[in-house]
Parts: structure tokens; C-alpha cells; sequence
């Protein structure tokens, strides 16, 4: 039998799993099988669960189980609200504080989103730009900044994972995140903020007709 993995460890399998739509809205996990998967007694899939529940993924039903959360549009409104005021500052500060290493890392991301084919590769470039963000928002070197804004990626790259039928250009990330890319290079404060803001932007128009509808 391989090692058990720590508590912390399946929490974050299984909130992939739900980001990721592996887990559909709507669906009941049984805390008796998730238990037996990862071979561990029911009491800390329960406190996973509770906590699941703090990131609006599950909601707990008395007697009934933990259903996974539906996305709440409007209160995604809310989220983008948030996100396109404070991501692009934790641009700034990046562009302030980011060493050449992770200017570098951000480079092969890049490399790999303009080989990435829109049909065939969606979900990898989900994860690539998942990967961008936390590089960004690692190099703030603002730690309050990057526990609110790693809380609000939950929400937005379940949407991203959500909306793959109403994307139909790599564009979205390629041109984005390249200006993006192209403004810590410059070490210019105020593109990074403007571009940090297009890409925010650009993908809410891209699904706003079918998704927020008031």
C-alpha cells in the first residue's frame, strides 16, 4: 500500500476535482467513499468537507450529504468586481519585486500557451494561466494580497473550466498574458497594471452574454 497522503494534501485533491468540473455541480459526494479512497477514517474528510464548504464549493445538506456547489453567477459579478481592482496591483507590485528566474518561468509558460491549440488544449491552458497568476502574484511579495487573491482564483478558474464552449480563440491567453509578460519585462508599473485589468476584462466580455445576464 503507498503512503497515506496528509489531510491538506486530499483537501487539495478534491478541490481540483471540483475546479476542474471532475466533480460536476450538483453532484453528492459520499463521505463514506471518499474515505475509502484515500484510507483514512471519516472524521478528517469531514473537517475537509467544513472546509469546502468556507470555499463555497460544497454545501452541506443535513441528512443528505455535501453537494457540490452550482456556480452563482451573481455572485461571480461580485468576484470579477473584486479581482479586476486588486489583481492588477499585485501586478505592480510584481513588476516592483519579481527576480529574473520567475520572469523566466513566466517565459516558458508563455512558450507553451502559443503552441497550445484552443480545441485540443483548453484545459492545459487553464492550468498554464492558473500558473502565470500565482507566479505574479507570488512575486508581490504580499502576503495579505495573496491569500485574498488566491481564495477569489478558486471561483474564477472553476468558471474558466466552466466556459470552455464560449472560448474560441487562444488569443485570450496569449495576447493577454503576453502583454502582460511584456510590461514586468519593461518593468513598466502602469502597463502591467492596464494589461492585468485587459485580461480580466476580455474574458468577461468573452462570456457575460451567457453567463451574467443581469
Amino acid at each position: 500500500m503507498g503512503k497515506k497522503l496528509a489531510t491538506d494534501e486530499i483537501y487539495n485533491i478534491l478541490k481540483n476535482r471540483i475546479i476542474q468540473l471532475e466533480y460536476t455541480p450538483g453532484v453528492v459526494l459520499n463521505e463514506v467513499d471518499i474515505a475509502n479512497e484515500f484510507d483514512i477514517s471519516r472524521t478528517p474528510i469531514r473537517e475537509i468537507f467544513q472546509k469546502l464548504n468556507s470555499d463555497r464549493l460544497l454545501n452541506i445538506i443535513p441528512r443528505f450529504g455535501a453537494q457540490v456547489t452550482y456556480i452563482d453567477f451573481k455572485y461571480m459579478k461580485s468576484v470579477f468586481e473584486v479581482t479586476r481592482e486588486v489583481e492588477p496591483f499585485a501586478t505592480k507590485l510584481c513588476v516592483e519585486r519579481i527576480d529574473e528566474k520567475k520572469i523566466g518561468e513566466l517565459e516558458e509558460i508563455m512558450n507553451k500557451l502559443n503552441q497550445y491549440n484552443i480545441k485540443e488544449d483548453y484545459q492545459k491552458a487553464i492550468l498554464e494561466d492558473e500558473k502565470f497568476h500565482d507566479i505574479v502574484l507570488n512575486s508581490s511579495g504580499n502576503q495579505c494580497l495573496e491569500e485574498l487573491l488566491l481564495n477569489l482564483h478558486i471561483h474564477t478558474e472553476r468558471l474558466w473550466h466552466y466556459s470552455e464552449q464560449y472560448i474560441d480563440s487562444m488569443e485570450l491567453f496569449t495576447e493577454t498574458l503576453g502583454k502582460i509578460l511584456f510590461a514586468i519585462k519593461e518593468r513598466s508599473k502602469e502597463k502591467a497594471e492596464k494589461y492585468a485589468r485587459e485580461h480580466i476584462d476580455a474574458f468577461v466580455e468573452k462570456i457575460k452574454k451567457k453567463c451574467f445576464k443581469n
